[in-house]
Parts: structure tokens; C-alpha cells; sequence
């Protein structure tokens, strides 16, 4: 039979009975573990819990001493990552790797291990002081003092060699930049930042520079998350490196510069843009991950309740006009308009895209890509597909007036065309391009239907448990569905799973204003946005209507619904 935590530690003599019945205490009322409670409070030390830990789990300990690890085992792991999580790799069998760790409940290190390695990961524990002694004799003592700076959390050391003297410097010159951003060190830490961001669902990495540190960002689910930071000194090589992948010109400190990366991940490759801007303390960088190769989503799962989906399917069904998608960047627009596609493809079909990038392939579907560089502007691409005999366009985005002209006429003109459009609900889409100079008779001809949406993230399953929120939350919420107190919702308690959290991945809420007879009369006549809502069909419901569905559904919380849609039109 397995001992609770608290036994073991009073029977090493690490805690005594009243301090173990206080921390009881104290974890009935705050919730939190047993073991973070002691450590907080100082009762007992980590090395001591994850003794304990280590029993109570039956892990192996294991001495490093008298043992010998070849070279090829020593290879499998990154030396960076040996450092930053204090362990080391001991033997390779059967698909296998044994790691000896000083903190062998580090979830996050294990995980990094899996990646990297594509191995099942053993873990057995080695105390601190033998690791260090270990990591020494296979790496070296001038690697391994190089990779505890390279460590986050450590202090800056005083005794700084000329080289760290050089990293801590603006002014490096560009052949000195390419020598330091193809060192093997800096190469993995750059490896690792990616494959990390990739492992997490991050659809962004954020590298931002401050005055004594580089904090590095991942957004996941929407929500930038801060992951580590790295010591000044290593910003310019860290950078240079991103920006020698993304064939950027490194020398150039002082302006914005676009590249690209095509990233090897672990199952699959990474499109990767790469944006720089110049700040007072040197280059911020933004890289965007597109996996081309993932899997598109139908359109069924997207989050569109039966009757927005029976309205948008009918809205596709159209021989001709205009079928827009609209909401800010990053609410997924071309996630729709790609299932949209895929919903409709047919071979005997001729269809047509032009977008700024091409984020996912799609197979028998003729994919252009905007290159603004090379003259090749949505306007101008647009012109040159109608030429194309296409029976299908899609338009990445309606910028201007020539974009959006061009639309409207090849609709008319016989074509079923898809764009999208930056406005707050469907309702803006209209007057939106009545402002940008489309003649309001042409664009009531012409449109079929707009397709407002927004993005919010999903309860987690493995943590989701019922709550009460307060009378003032449910209030602010009520809408087209009211929401009675004692109504039984739902939020996610917070697990290793999803990052501690409460939420993993997201869901699309919707507003779809079809444009019927009426409608198109109306919108001839330069209509307000509240004179168009006025006049929707009966099947139209607004945003906020669409989150609340999927809160008393349990699948998103309230919170989420009410940021996602301020600022919207409500019923």
C-alpha cells in the first residue's frame, strides 16, 4: 500500500506531526498541494519533498559516480536542455531513454525530452550535486559554466569572460553575428524555443527585449502565456540566429523586416513568418506557426449551431455572388473560409484563391499568393484570376476600393465569390463597403450573405467542474437567452494538462445575416447598421446569443463569451 506524502516525510524526520496537521490545515482551505504548502512555508526543502516524492513513487535513484555514458546516449539530448532542467541522459534501450533527473516530477522536461528524443522517457532521480558533478565531466567545465548562463533564473555571474563581454555589447558586426548564431548552443536554443511553441499549440512566439532581460512568449488559445526569459547578453545572437533562418538581413538593426522559415517539426514541417521591429532596447520579433499539413476542419465542427449552419450552407449553395466573412485579426476567418471551400469542392469545378500567405493547401484548388514586392496586389491578382475562367474566387481580404469593385462585378458577372472583411459584426460588413465607394445598388445584387464570428477558448475536459458565478456576471450576459440564477455552468479548475489554465483549444461563435428580397432593397438605400439588424430574417441571432448557447452548453464560460463579444451589436 502506497504512503501518503505527509507519512513519509515525518518518517525521514523531515517534518513533525503538528507541522504536518497544520499544512492539513491549511490545504483544506486553500486547495493547494500538500507538498507546495510545505515548501512555501519552509518546513521542508524541495530536495527534501522530491525525496519523498521519489519513494512515495516507487522511482529509482540512481548514482552517476561509477558509471560510464557513451557518446551516442550524451548526443540524444541538447546540452542547453541537460542545463535548463538539471539532468543528464544514462541509457538508451528498446526505444527507451533512462534520464537521470533531480527533479523527476518536472512535466515540462519530460515532455521537452519526448520531443526532442521520439523516445519513451525513463525517469530516475540523482541528487542535484552528482548531476552537477556529472554534467561537468561529460560536457566540460567551460560548456557547462556557458549553459548555467544560458539558464533561466540564474544570477548574472561577475567574473564574465571576454566573450560575455562581446555578447553584452550592441554594436557586434555582421560577420560576428553569423560566427555566434551558428554556435551549437545557440542553434539548439533556438531548435528548442520552436519545437517547445509547436508542442504547445502556440500559434505565435513572441521574443521581446527589455533592459535586462529577453522575455520569450508563447500565444496559445489566443492568450499570450510567458514561458522563460534569457540573459541579456544573449539577445543579438539569439535574434541573428531567428534571422539568418528566415534569410533576413542581420546587419539591418533600425528597420522592420518580414522572412520565412520552413521549420522540420516533429511530425510534420512549419511554415513559419517571421516579423522584426526595432525598439529602444534592440530588435522585437513576432513568428507566426502555420502547419500546413494539418488537418482542415469541417465545417460542421467549427461551432455554428444547426441553424447558422443550415443558413451558410444555403448562402454557399449560390451560383453566384458575394459570401463574406467578417471579425478582427486572429478570429478565424480563413478557417471558415477554407472548410467553406472544402464543403463545396467539386472537380468539374474551376476554383481560385488569392491570399496573403497561403496558410494551408488545398487539394485541387489553384492557390495564388499575394506579393506585393512584384506588383502582385489583391486588385491586381483578382483582375488577372477572372481570366482564369474560375467558377469559384476566393479573396483573402477586401482592403480598398479596387479589391472590393472587382468582387462585386465578378459576382455579378456569374462567379461565386469569398472574401473577408476587418468589421465588428455582420451588419458593419455592409456599410463597410458602401463607405469604401461600392455603389449600394450593385452590392445589393450582388452579396448573399456575411458571416460575423469570433473565437473563445474551450472549457478543459479533464478539469472542467461546476460553479456558481455571481448574480452581477450572469446579468451583464443576459441577452436574447436569459440566464436564470442557479443555472448550472461550468469552468475549468486548472491542471498540468492545460497549462494550469482552466482552458484548452477554442471554438467559433457566429452571427450570419443572410440577405433576403427585403434586405437587398433596403441596402440599396444606404441603410444604418441598426436599420439593417431591424431588418434580418427570422433565423438571425447575434454573437453574444451564439456564446451563451455554448455556455449553457458547458463548453466555454461566460467570462470568455463577454470578452469575446464587446463591442458587438447585441439583440
Amino acid at each position: 500500500m502506497t504512503k501518503l506524502l505527509g507519512e513519509l516525510l515525518c518518517e525521514k524526520k523531515y517534518l513533525d506531526s503538528s507541522q504536518l496537521e497544520a499544512a492539513l490545515e491549511t490545504q483544506k482551505k486553500t486547495g493547494k498541494k500538500l507538498g507546495q504548502l510545505l515548501c512555501e512555508s519552509g518546513a521542508v526543502s524541495p530536495r527534501q519533498l522530491i525525496e519523498a516524492l521519489v519513494e512515495q513513487a516507487g522511482l529509482e535513484k540512481i548514482t552517476l559516480e561509477d558509471r560510464t555514458i557513451g557518446r551516442e546516449v550524451l548526443d540524444l539530448i541538447p546540452a542547453e536542455v541537460v542545463s535548463q532542467y538539471n539532468l543528464i541522459p544514462v541509457e538508451r534501450q528498446d526505444g527507451r531513454l533512462t534520464v537521470a533527473m533531480a527533479d523527476p516530477f518536472n512535466h515540462e522536461a519530460i515532455a521537452d525530452l519526448r520531443l526532442l528524443t521520439g523516445l519513451v522517457i525513463r525517469r530516475c532521480y540523482c541528487p542535484a550535486s552528482d548531476l552537477e558533478k556529472a554534467i561537468s565531466k561529460y560536457y566540460g567545465s567551460n560548456v557547462a559554466r556557458m549553459l548555467r548562463d544560458l539558464a533561466p533564473g540564474e544570477k548574472e555571474k561577475a567574473d564574465t569572460s571576454a566573450l560575455e563581454d562581446e555578447l553584452e555589447g550592441e554594436q557586434l558586426s555582421a560577420a560576428r553575428l553569423h560566427e555566434l548564431a551558428r554556435e551549437p548552443s545557440l542553434v539548439n536554443l533556438v531548435n528548442l524555443i520552436l519545437f517547445e511553441a509547436i508542442e504547445s499549440r502556440a500559434s505565435d512566439v513572441h521574443i521581446e527585449p527589455f533592459e535586462k532581460d529577453v522575455r520569450i512568449k508563447y500565444r496559445i488559445d489566443g492568450v499570450l502565456i510567458e514561458k522563460s526569459s534569457s540573459p541579456k547578453r544573449l539577445q543579438a545572437a539569439i535574434i541573428s540566429r531567428i534571422k539568418i533562418m528566415a534569410n533576413m538581413n542581420i546587419a539591418e538593426r533600425f528597420v522592420p523586416q518580414d522572412g520565412h522559415i520552413e521549420f522540420a517539426g516533429a511530425k510534420s514541417k512549419i511554415d513559419i513568418r517571421v516579423s522584426t521591429v526595432p525598439t529602444i532596447f534592440g530588435e522585437s520579433v513576432v513568428m507566426r506557426l502555420l502547419d500546413r499539413s494539418a488537418a482542415l476542419i469541417p465545417l460542421e465542427q467549427l461551432g455554428m449551431n444547426p441553424t447558422t449552419l443550415k443558413g451558410f450552407v444555403h448562402c454557399l449553395s449560390k451560383a453566384h455572388g458575394i459570401v463574406l466573412v467578417t471579425g478582427p485579426t486572429g478570429s478565424g476567418k480563413t478557417t471558415t473560409l477554407y472548410a467553406s471551400l472544402n464543403r463545396i469542392y467539386d472537380p468539374t469545378r474551376k476554383i481560385i484563391t488569392i491570399e496573403d500567405p497561403v496558410e494551408y493547401q488545398l487539394d485541387g484548388v489553384v492557390q495564388i499568393p499575394v506579393n506585393p514586392r512584384r506588383g502582385l496586389t489583391f486588385g491586381r491578382g483578382l483582375r488577372h484570376i477572372l481570366r482564369q475562367d474560375p467558377d469559384i474566387i476566393m479573396v483573402g481580404e477586401i482592403r480598398d476600393k479596387e479589391t472590393a469593385d472587382i468582387a462585386v462585378r465578378a459576382a455579378l458577372t456569374g462567379h461565386l465569390v469569398f472574401s473577408t472583411l476587418h468589421t465588428n459584426d455582420a451588419a458593419g460588413a455592409v456599410t463597410r463597403l458602401i463607405d469604401m465607394g461600392v455603389e449600394p445598388f450593385l452590392l445589393a445584387s450582388s452579396l448573399e450573405g456575411v458571416l460575423a464570428q469570433r473565437l473563445v477558448r474551450k472549457i478543459c475536459p479533464r478539469c472542467r467542474e461546476p460553479y456558481q458565478p455571481s448574480a452581477a456576471l450572469l446579468e451583464s450576459l443576459n441577452n436574447s437567452i436569459r440566464i436564470e440564477p442557479g443555472t448550472p455552468l461550468y469552468h475549468g479548475r486548472g491542471c498540468d494538462e492545460c497549462n494550469r489554465t482552466g482552458m484548452s483549444g477554442r471554438l467559433g461563435i457566429f452571427e450570419l445575416l443572410r440577405v433576403t428580397e427585403p434586405m437587398r432593397k433596403l441596402i440599396a438605400s444606404r441603410p444604418t447598421t441598426d436599420q439593417i439588424l431591424a431588418a434580418a430574417p427570422s433565423d438571425h441571432v447575434s454573437m453574444r446569443h451564439s456564446g451563451i448557447e455554448k455556455i449553457l452548453a458547458g463548453i466555454t464560460t461566460a467570462e470568455e463569451v463577454l470578452r469575446a463579444t464587446q463591442g458587438v451589436e447585441e439583440d
